[in-house]
């Protein structure tokens, strides 16, 4: 397990490094930078941030309207294929442009991203397709892992976006996947044994997930401080 380095003072305001080792990021980064080379200049990284933000309503909306028609669940890919495109590009289009706003960029972009949390799982517990409690354990367990996320790097100035290979993107295809097969079966029989629904063991799975790699985050970090800050001296 790496440790950073990290200085006995935090990174001034702005200034941190991101650390990107998902699945996809590198084939990803690829594709971001040749769309971001021949976007518009007409658009810009607030425009896709906004894009991203209202595909990802869409998204909860899709999911909430499930008790509606089941079919609904096919706006769930879309919607998050389109909140991609905005949410990962804006960053892209900054730096490709050389127009970065660091500070800016950073709260706007993750502000945006906890309020998007809350409208996807919120979506998803009212619709039906698992447990109201599953759906909050999600919603906590994120909020927790990007608490710890945004801490770390004020401390340690290393934003990191994935945890051990998944990142945003493998989050939003396994949730398209999901979505995708709840179309047919929602429910499914794991083993022969009993009936349960699909996203009450995909949730109960990536709660236990996110807990875990919180956990391990924060030892981690805190262990890292605490070596780059020991405690000196005695009492007088």
């Amino acid at each position: 397990m790496k440790v950073h380095a990290v200085t006995t003072a935090p990174a001034p305001l702005g200034a941190h490094c991101r650390e990107h080792t998902s699945l996809l990021a590198a084939s990803e980064k690829r594709l971001l930078i040749w769309i971001a080379r021949r976007l518009p200049g007409s658009i810009n990284s607030d425009h896709l941030t906004a894009l991203g933000a209202v595909a990802m309503i869409g998204a909860g909306a899709s999911f909430a309207a499930t008790p509606l028609s089941r079919w609904a669940l096919l706006g769930v890919p879309l919607f998050l294929a389109i909140n991609w495109f905005g949410d990962s590009l804006d960053g892209t289009v900054a730096r490709v442009r050389d127009q970065q706003r660091p500070r800016y960029g950073f709260y706007v972009d993750h502000v945006v991203d906890v309020v998007n949390a809350v409208l996807l799982f919120g979506g998803l517990a009212v619709s039906g397709l698992c447990s109201p409690w599953i759906a909050c354990g999600l919603l906590v367990a994120y909020l927790l892992l990007c608490a710890e996320s945004f801490l770390a790097t004020y401390a340690l100035g290393v934003f990191r976006i994935s945890f051990s290979g998944f990142g945003p993107t493998e989050l939003r295809i396994l949730l398209s996947i999901g979505a995708l097969v709840a179309i047919d079966r929602p429910i499914v029989h794991p083993f022969g044994l009993v009936d349960i629904r699909l996203f009450d063991i995909g949730g109960a799975l990536g709660t236990f997930g996110m807990i875990v790699v919180f956990a391990i985050s924060a030892a981690r970090n805190t262990r890292a401080l605490y070596l780059a800050e020991p405690l000196t001296g005695g009492v007088r």
